[in-house]
């Protein structure tokens, strides 16, 4: 990728496109293959580890109202300052080296893909929600609080990047698309 120190890039998409080039092809998986294979022994441990979850992890969950949020380290939209201070944002990005933007946004798109993720994490028995939603295993509640608490980072990270005007928002936005929509290569999750 040819780039000057303070040119747009774009991140190439390595996801299935349809062409005959794709770098990377994914075989439709099977109904069979769609729910994470994991011993019933790992799903013992992790069920015998349930009281010790609700003690020790559900209390490093913070509440909402106590939680930073993206908004906290931007440009205030709603602010008479707000072009300026978007200016501001911009002179001080220019210092920074393109990799780092190409890391800030594969970041990104990790963050941005963690409905995948929770997903995945849902369809293993410990993590399971009930009909309702509402499974009160603590195992249930910290996937879809650490889920929550999580997607700020995405959150932030997609409107920074979008603001220093460094990169390509739609090629990112695209490659989101395409990793959500194909959901994860199922082999790397059957050794949970």
């Amino acid at each position: 990728m040819k780039t000057s120190r303070f040119s747009k890039f774009s991140m190439p998409n390595t996801f299935y496109s349809g062409s005959k080039d794709a770098k990377c092809r994914r075989k439709p998986s099977s109904p069979k293959a769609s729910k994470v294979e994991v011993s019933r022994e790992k799903i013992e441990t992790f069920q015998s580890m349930e009281s010790w979850a609700r003690e020790n992890i559900l209390p490093i969950l913070k509440p909402v109202e106590k939680s930073w949020q993206p908004q906290d380290f931007l440009p205030d939209p709603v602010s008479d300052g707000f072009l300026e201070q978007v200016n501001e944002l911009r002179e001080r990005t220019k210092e920074i080296p393109d990799e780092v933007f190409v890391i800030l946004a594969g970041s990104m798109i990790t963050e941005e893909a963690l409905p995948t993720y929770q997903s995945q994490l849902s369809s293993m028995e410990t993590f399971r929600d009930d009909e309702t939603g509402l499974n009160k295993k603590a195992w249930a509640i910290w996937n879809k609080g650490w889920t929550a608490e999580e997607n700020r980072h995405g959150d932030l990270l997609n409107k920074y990047l979008y603001l220093s005007g460094r990169v390509d928002t739609k090629q990112i936005e695209k490659t989101i698309q395409y990793l959500i929509g194909s959901g994860m290569v199922r082999s790397i999750h059957t050794n949970i």
